[in-house]
């Protein structure tokens, strides 16, 4: 039996005390007092397990795996399971962190939650990954459920995942539960919409940041760092209103035309090669060259900690959009404020995905399910009302769209945690 523990992190600083010297700062701002400050600087609950998972040539693996409660105040925890050899709990914390934050900007019932796995899931078989996502649900089975804490998808999980948590869980109770996860496949009570949300959310916020300052999406380039699911389905949405996509880069690298490349024909190429190589009309490039590349838009939607101190200077975007979660230092963000850059945050930015998950979870527990228009239109009257409260805080107080979101919505759980007192 081999044990698979987190590899050092590849991060260069400690998402966890970078999430709380966030809301520190933030709590300073709003005169948030010290005990309320106390409370929400720590997880409700955090949840370390083991993953004793069988591999195809008969021998087992042990991997860590992780499930974090921020925060309930607001109602139900809700966050991604995310799927990577450089998960480690810290970053698990400051994501349920940032969840908490992004639902309560959004106006959604929800605290925050999230979940990993230590895994590289392209170096495991079909097989392999079914039985090691039904052994973690398993392990974390009575800390999920629709009224308690909802799962998602992540980097390096799917609707497929959600799929096998939904049957394991559903198996356990002895009936179907829709509303135990979110991003299911259509076929098992899924929403229309879902898996282009997050990315329609980014474009929805890049379009009315455009708009701002008196340009529209149309004619606009656009860098897209990261070609998940995100990234992909941003750059589709975004030519496919009119933008010049410029550049695109997955995890071994990118590609660049400076007149723009063609997306549909890049997305083809990823789906047959698996990698950009060898793709015509346009020249090879780094994730880091992508980052410093001359445009109007810089949507980093891979990891986090992409945007540091190091080359925040040398961003020439006026649009920088969190497609991930926490891909720009709180050094960078100094940086980029300082120099006039626009940073649409993470917690405003991506919350797309969010949205759409609550819309799954109604869905699911009226068994009623919408039209795909009737969930793009209501995913866009969120996302825009959260972007207008957002820039009137970060006009109103003259500080940073990212302080605003955080303004708004560390003000709301306050307020919630207050209006619900302290137990016992």
């Amino acid at each position: 039996m081999t044990t698979v523990e987190a590899p050092p992190s590849h991060l260069k600083e400690n998402p966890w005390e970078m999430a709380r010297s966030q809301l520190r700062r933030i709590a300073g701002l709003i005169d948030v007092s010290d005990s309320m400050l106390n409370v929400l600087q720590e997880c409700k609950k955090c949840v370390s397990v083991s993953i004793p998972t069988r591999m195809e040539d008969g021998s087992v693996h042990v991997f860590e795996g992780f499930r974090v409660t921020h925060n309930v105040a607001r109602g139900p925890a809700k966050g991604g399971i995310r799927y990577h050899q450089d998960v480690t709990l810290d970053e698990t914390k400051a994501l349920s962190m940032w969840m908490t934050w992004k639902c309560a900007l959004m106006g959604l019932p929800f605290g925050g939650a999230k979940g990993g796995v230590v895994v590289s899931p392209k170096e495991l078989s079909e097989d392999e990954l079914q039985r090691m996502t039904r052994r973690y649900t398993s392990e974390i089975i009575n800390l999920i459920g629709p009224e308690v804490d909802i799962p998602a998808p992540d980097v390096g999980t799917g609707p497929r995942e959600m799929a096998w948590i939904f049957d394991t869980y559903s198996m356990n109770k002895g009936y179907s539960v829709l509303g135990v996860v979110t991003g299911k496949p259509l076929e098992i009570g899924g929403s229309l919409g879902r898996v282009e949300a997050t990315a329609r959310g980014a474009a929805f916020c890049i379009r009315e940041a455009l708009r701002k300052e008196g340009h529209e999406v149309a004619g606009r380039r656009v860098a897209i760092q990261g070609f998940g699911n995100v990234g992909r389905n941003l750059a589709l949405i975004l030519a496919d209103q009119g933008a010049s996509i410029v550049a695109v880069s997955d995890s071994t690298g990118g590609i660049y035309n400076p007149d723009g490349l063609d997306v549909a024909a890049a997305v083809e190429h990823k789906r047959t090669h698996r990698s950009f190589d060898g793709f015509d009309g346009a020249e090879a490039i780094t994730n880091e060259e992508l980052l410093i590349l001359d445009c109007d838009v810089l949507a980093p939607c891979a990891l986090e900690q992409v945007v540091t101190g190091d080359n925040a200077d040398k961003v020439k975007a006026g649009i920088v959009a969190e497609g991930a979660n926490g891909p720009v230092t709180p050094e960078a963000d100094q940086i980029l404020d300082e120099r006039g850059v626009l940073v649409l945050p993470d917690v405003l930015a991506n919350a797309g995905g969010v949205v759409v998950s609550y819309f799954e979870w109604v869905q699911g527990l009226q068994e009623y399910f919408w039209k795909e228009s009737e969930v793009n239109a209501k995913l866009n009257d969120i996302v825009t009302r959260a972007f207008a409260e957002t820039w009137r805080e970060h006009e109103e107080r003259d500080i940073s769209m990212r302080q605003a979101a955080y303004a708004i919505a560390v003000g709301r759980v306050a307020e919630a945690t207050i209006t619900r007192g302290l137990y016992p």
